[in-house]
């Protein structure tokens, strides 16, 4: 999409020694630069985009944004250049909001969210409410741009040259709501500092992304940006009290002066009051502010209670009627690769996809599923290499405690030997069957259901691959099961 060539100055950007070009695009790839572009060189945490400002500046950069490391590094080369230099003592900032500027459109109304886990759940029901209410919405994170209009994704918060594209070709495309999700990198790299919301919401926090966070603490002050920082004054913030966590989060957001939506179980704005499962879903009954509700879900798993109240909160704080709200719970429906019905075998035996890939989302799926079924629980679980390696036990504990029957089997080795990650998953579940294909581990879970059993098959969810080594090989859990419950029963699935 083609933009006309704005000066540093229209950027809101000034360069040292008051030069002023004009601008033909924006790049944080050196290889994509072009005549006139911006090229941003950001501090990385293996290599300082510095580095790439030579090769810039051969491709044409006009100008270079970065911080005073980058011009350090690349001196000689801008001393002998032509390209104006703007440094910023936050690069990663200054992008966010010269990208917003340049492509100078983003749906109207916009929420986002964050948490460890149910960020595509509670960001894909604001989408479905929006729609049945009659706008034209999309949510955007780890499956992509979904919804009135479709685009895929390489990351679940692009960097903001992308995300600011994305939301502008949204727009022309009739967009009009839109729900983000906002990952801790996506908040921690400022790639949503210049994202306009009414309304944002947290989820939860458990452990996740220890590989690129030092710690805990600063895994949380990273999701806690998006009240500090990317929601506005007079935005609504949506917090679920069920999570330890919740509580830190509000008084944060109420430090900020922001309106405060509280969701929880036996207390909140909105309150969950109570849940009756069956084999294909839930009553729920809770009540908004003191005015009792009952609903019918069709989906599995307590937690969606949650993802939907908060959906809830995030769509009511944007500005719908409540009651309407309310109205449209009973038509939503499962999102992929979220405890998503994959195939039932002709005993009757269900099994299910899920995303799961923590220790706390792994439980919580499983304890969620066992109201549903009155058999036996048997799950699919594996961790992902180039990863937190410290989860690893501590998921195959939450598969051991929480379903019957474990087998341990490959996610997404990547460059680790796989049957290393699997010894770490199997010393939390020492009594799990070890099955390094992942197809053959979901065709033995399958053939192990009995009448009134069901299988969760956990880590993959929507993915539609397999990443070994530097490979992605074709691998969908969905299909897999279905191609397993096919050849046990004779063609049915």
């Amino acid at each position: 999409m083609g933009r006309p060539a704005q000066t540093l100055s229209q950027l809101a950007l000034t360069a040292q020694g008051g030069r002023d070009p004009e601008i033909t695009g924006l790049a944080v790839d050196s290889r994509q630069v072009k005549d006139g572009f911006l090229f941003a060189a950001l501090p990385g945490s293996r290599v300082h985009g510095g580095e790439f400002i030579q090769y810039a500046l051969r491709m044409g950069a006009a100008a270079i944004l970065t911080d005073s490391e980058g011009a350090r590094i690349a001196a000689s080369e801008l001393a002998a250049s032509n390209a104006a230099l703007i440094v910023s003592e936050d690069p990663r900032e200054t992008l966010a909001f010269t990208a917003a500027i340049w492509f100078g459109a983003q749906p109207g109304t916009m929420v986002a969210v964050t948490g460890t886990n149910g960020k595509t759940s509670v960001a894909t029901f604001v989408r479905q409410i929006w729609t049945e209410l009659g706008h034209n919405a999309v949510n955007v994170g780890t499956t992509g741009v979904e919804g009135a209009w479709t685009a895929p994704l390489a990351h679940t918060t692009p960097e903001p040259i992308t995300l600011h594209r994305t939301l502008a070709e949204a727009v022309e495309h009739g967009i009009t709501h839109a729900a983000m999700e906002a990952s801790s990198h996506g908040l921690d790299q400022r790639r949503l500092d210049a994202v306009q919301i009414k309304a944002a919401a947290f989820s939860n926090l458990s452990q996740d992304h220890l590989d690129y966070h030092a710690n805990f603490d600063e895994y949380f002050a990273a999701k806690a940006g998006l009240f500090r920082r990317v929601l506005p004054e007079d935005g609504t913030a949506v917090i679920n009290l069920e999570d330890p966590k919740g509580v830190e989060m509000r008084a944060i957001a109420a430090a900020r002066g922001q309106e405060i939506l509280t969701v929880g179980r036996g207390m909140g704005d909105l309150n969950l009051l109570g849940q009756r499962f069956d084999a294909t879903g839930q009553d729920l009954r809770f009540a908004f502010r003191g005015n009792p509700q009952m609903v019918r879900l069709n989906l599995i798993g307590g937690f969606q209670a949650e993802n939907i109240l908060l959906a809830c909160g995030l769509v009511i704080a944007a500005g719908e009627e409540p009651d309407r709200v309310f109205e449209t719970l009973p038509h939503l429906t499962t999102v992929r690769g979220r405890m998503q019905l994959a195939a039932t075998r002709a005993n009757g035996a269900a099994v299910y996809v899920d995303y799961a890939h923590t220790p706390d989302a792994i439980a919580t799926a499983l304890k969620a599923l066992r109201p549903h079924v009155i058999g036996r629980l048997i799950a699919i679980v594996g961790a992902g290499g180039d990863r937190d390696t410290t989860k690893r036990p501590l998921m195959g504990q939450a598969a051991h405690e929480n379903a019957d029957i474990v087998f341990v089997t490959d996610d997404n080795p990547r460059s680790e030997d796989p049957a290393g990650i699997r010894a770490a998953v199997m010393a939390g579940a020492p009594d799990a069957i070890e099955v390094g294909d992942r197809a053959e581990a979901i065709l033995r879970g399958v053939d192990a259901l009995q009448p009134g059993d069901a299988l969760l098959i956990a880590g993959k969810g929507h993915e539609t691959g397999q990443i070994v080594g530097d490979d992605i090989l074709p691998f969908d859990d969905v299909e897999q099961a279905s191609v397993a419950v096919a050849a046990l029963d004779g063609g049915i699935a």
